[in-house]
């Protein structure tokens, strides 16, 4: 039996912006195939802030909780201040994540990254440099992942 916090239980039980966004302004999708979670993040961008953001997520309690957190954390912020959210602060937000699910915390800031990444490619937008970087580096990761599982 995996120990969560009260808070990844008190996310699971009841995620917050659960749903999708119709016509949304950025969207990203992550899954990690060996583990079986897969979160879909949606982004509605104001004047380069977030005015409303939501997830779906197929995966266990861990992955539900991080992405439920991520959109409260994000929620409000501008595009770059999204950009700074570490999965660090997801975790402490969630008092701590048991070690085999530190993975869940990652893939939530993946898929807020890929969501940005998306709308600043769609405006037509600058994309950061280090936006770039993390883009390549899970398209790398994707392929890799794709390679692996065709047995």
């Amino acid at each position: 039996m995996i120990n969560y916090s009260k808070k990844v239980l008190k996310h699971f039980r009841n995620p917050h912006n659960l749903g999708n966004i119709k016509n949304a302004d950025g969207v990203g999708e992550v899954g990690n195939l060996a583990c079986g979670d897969v979160m879909k993040l949606y982004l509605k961008i104001e004047k380069n802030v977030i005015k409303e953001i939501k997830f779906q997520t197929y995966g266990c309690a861990a992955a539900i909780a991080t992405s439920s957190v991520i959109t409260d954390l994000v929620k409000g912020k501008t595009v770059e201040e999204a950009l700074e959210m570490t999965n660090k602060s997801v975790i402490d937000s969630l008092d701590g994540l048991p070690p085999v699910k530190i993975h869940c915390s990652l893939l939530s800031v993946d898929a807020l990254n890929e969501a940005i990444y998306d709308y600043l490619t769609k405006s037509k937008k600058e994309i950061p440099e280090v936006l770039a970087q993390r883009h390549k580096r899970m398209m790398t990761l994707q392929k890799m992942e794709e390679q692996g599982h065709h047995h």
